[in-house]
């Protein structure tokens, strides 16, 4: 299946045997991919569900369910401190591509950007667009940017992790020793964390671990994180 195009979609879309398509679908499909009447594609729900179906003008006909295994053995979520500029644009379409089950925008003592609502409705766009991409079967969630505070303390993953690129800190390939359901883990701002934040992370249960011996970008630290998370659980 992997040279058929793959669209997201809502699940009430799906009635019966058939999938009603928006006008911004039909324009994808037909004009921007030009697929034809009879022409087969593959729908995604973005909840793990997927579909092999057959463009029928403004509708398309469900053939059959798939069976698709491309997600993660752990539900990742990733907090970010907000980078400037579009950087977290990137962030958002690596980390998705890569596997992040939630996406966390944190605003730390050192953010710099105060993202406007249609910032977070592009950022949702950018994750189902990547999803598409990268054959994902569920769609990240991308979540409303919250303090630092409240992101910190809000977090009930048993394995939590702070990434701090400067200090004595047991590097995250050594840190995951287990096979853990869920991980949480934050990655700061251009600059770093302050003294304060780190210790507001540990005293709510978050580790510190480091990224390597290089200090990274903002946008760089969130897709090495879960890379290496990613290889983990792969081995």
């Amino acid at each position: 299946m992997a040279q058929l195009q793959r669209i997201a979609i809502n699940p009430e879309q799906i009635q019966g045997s058939f999938i009603t398509l928006g006008q911004e679908q039909q324009h994808y499909l037909i004009r921007v991919l030009r697929l034809r009447t009879g022409d087969r594609f593959i729908a995604m729900d973005g909840q793990g569900k997927w579909w092999l179906a057959q463009l029928q003008a403004e509708q398309a006909q469900v053939l059959e369910q798939l069976t698709v295994e491309t997600e993660l053995p752990v539900t990742v979520t990733l907090m970010v401190s907000l980078p400037k500029g579009n950087g977290f644009d990137e962030v958002v379409r690596y980390c998705t591509e890569l596997g992040v089950a939630c996406i966390a925008p944190i605003l730390s003592d050192r953010t710099l950007l105060n993202p406007s609502p249609q910032k977070l409705q592009r950022w949702r766009r950018i994750a189902t667009e990547a999803a598409e991409q990268s054959e994902r079967c569920f769609i990240p969630t991308i979540l409303d940017p919250v303090p630092f505070t409240a992101s910190i303390t809000g977090s009930v993953a048993t394995h939590r992790y702070i990434c701090e690129g400067r200090g004595d800190y047991p590097h995250l390939n050594n840190a995951i020793n287990s096979q853990p359901a869920e991980i949480t883990i934050a990655t700061g701002p251009e600059g770093g964390w302050t003294e304060a934040e780190i210790a507001q992370a540990i005293a709510s249960g978050f580790q510190p671990v480091s990224l390597g011996r290089r200090i990274l970008r903002a946008v760089t630290a969130p897709t090495v994180a879960i890379t290496l998370i990613s290889a983990a659980f792969h081995r």
